[in-house]
């Protein structure tokens, strides 16, 4: 009989294969439409950006509500998944909370909105570490949580760079630097907010906006589970 964590490996080589396949043509032609409107916008607005998520991301990764998380010892994967599962449900009630609240309150309110999520599935991802027996107390894992981070939410092509570079990890984190000022925050912030401007957009909607914002939020913490979990997967399968 095959046993759970056998299955955990077919299911992660699926994963990982799904991630490898090359873009598709609609794939393509979004980012490229995305690229020519990036090219239009002026250079200051995407330095202001930058520095805004930058800053942003960073006190989340540094705050000390974050890094407390102690891993969890001695779970079998499969103890390890169900946890998962929890959290991913109690994450997915919270951020349906915020995106309904948000979008209820249009415009302004709705602006709001990017921050607060952030720093939600930020706490998801910290909480993830730690179920999987990883110590976000170690810069370098919390670095793991940005390349979980751009793994979710970035182009196909762009998805591709992050996973060949999670895939030999341990390898490539000797390459890494000491100081998150060299993490690469422009095409993060940018391919962070080309995959959120559709969903985002419909929340601002006065009327509908509730109702968008509640739904994307929640696709959004699932597609981040799915992504965390499978990347912790090949952490623990590779040692």
């Amino acid at each position: 009989m095959e046993t759970y964590n056998e299955r955990a490996k077919k299911d992660l080589l699926k994963w990982q294969k799904k991630i490898k396949d090359k873009a598709s043509i609609i794939d393509k032609g979004t980012k490229g439409i995305q690229n020519h409107i990036n090219g239009i916008l002026p250079e200051k607005y995407h330095q202001i950006m930058t520095e805004m998520i930058k800053h942003l991301v960073q006190a989340v990764l540094f705050g000390a509500e974050y890094i407390s998380s102690s891993p969890y010892k001695k779970l079998a994967l499969i103890e390890q998944d169900d946890y998962l599962k929890e959290k991913t449900k109690f994450y997915s009630n919270l951020a349906m909370l915020e995106g309904a609240g948000t979008g209820a309150g249009g415009i302004l309110l709705g602006l709001i909105d990017f921050p607060l999520l952030l720093s939600i599935k930020m706490k998801f991802l910290y909480e993830t570490a730690a179920i999987y027996g990883f110590d976000t107390n170690n810069y370098k894992e919390r670095l793991y949580v940005l390349f979980i981070f751009q793994l979710a939410f970035s182009s196909k092509e762009k998805a591709r760079e992050v996973f060949i570079k999670m895939e030999n990890w341990e390898e490539y984190v000797k390459t890494l630097p000491y100081e998150l000022d060299a993490f690469d925050w422009r095409t993060f912030q940018q391919e962070y907010r080309d995959y959120l401007d559709l969903a985002k957009l419909l929340q601002l909607i006065p009327g509908i906006g509730a109702l968008f914002g509640a739904y994307a939020n929640i696709k959004l913490i699932g597609k981040l589970s799915i992504a965390a979990k499978y990347a912790y997967h090949m952490r623990i399968f590779q040692s």
